[in-house]
């Protein structure tokens, strides 16, 4: 529910409907997230440094042209970055495990809990596990978890100029809100940054879209889906 749906206060004036909620709401939890295919595990350089690393050096350098770091290529260069990210609150790193091997990372990030508002990003997902139903579920199960804690809106950033990017949210089910000019700059060059979001309101219909897509009767003998991931706002498969 938005604020298109409004009240009028005393003084006559449009205003957004009441929210009766209990803030703050908890930050995240630094937890295992367990799907069918995907395995969520808060980021560890020890446990999961080797396996990033090799299984981004699988990906060509396009992978790291929207991200404010990288391409690494020396293994101690990548080791020093990753350790610099362990243990922090915001951005809260998770590693995406598939068969015990770790291949992709996403985190938490702009935790506020005044606001229950909280965002998605620093997701950089190896060829192994980009287009594939670990992909799709690591996302949910990030979704699902603060949908739990009772945060109201989560949202989704990226560089405008982002294909892959935007598709990745239209496809999960968020909601394009429009573009924040020149917002920031990383790599020495302007960026202008597409909004994206979901909604607590939202959340029980698009649940029930991936619970449905995330089945494994969803995929026949060779891996191929057998009906598309329809979700509320996007309609993309």
């Amino acid at each position: 529910m938005s604020d298109l749906l409004r009240v009028v206060n005393e003084l006559g004036q449009p205003v957004g409907h009441d929210v009766e909620l209990e803030l703050p709401v908890a930050r995240p939890a630094r937890s295992v997230m367990e799907g069918q295919w995907a395995r969520l595990e808060p980021l560890d350089l020890d446990r999961h440094g080797a396996d990033l690393f090799a299984t981004y050096s699988a990906a060509s350098a396009e992978a790291w042209t929207y991200l404010p770091y990288g391409p690494f290529t020396d293994e101690a260069v990548f080791r020093e970055w990753l350790g610099g990210m362990v243990g922090l609150d915001d951005p809260m790193f998770f590693v995406v495990l598939v068969q015990g091997r770790a291949v992709g990372v996403a985190s938490y990030l702009r935790v506020t809990p005044w606001a229950a508002s909280i965002e998605v990003g620093h997701i950089h997902f190896s060829p192994a596990l980009q287009r594939t139903p670990a992909a799709t579920e690591a996302m949910a199960l990030m979704m699902g978890h603060v949908f739990d804690l009772g945060y109201r809106r989560y949202e989704w950033k990226c560089d405008a100029l982002n294909g892959p990017s935007r598709a990745a949210a239209s496809r999960l089910g968020f909601s394009f809100e429009g573009i924040f000019r020149q917002a920031t700059m990383y790599k020495g060059r302007n960026r202008d940054t597409a909004w994206f979001s979901i909604l607590d309101s939202e959340w029980p219909a698009q649940k029930a879209a991936f619970d449905r897509w995330l089945d494994p009767l969803n995929f026949d003998e060779s891996g191929e889906q057998r009906l598309p991931l329809r979700l509320a706002d996007s309609g993309v498969g």
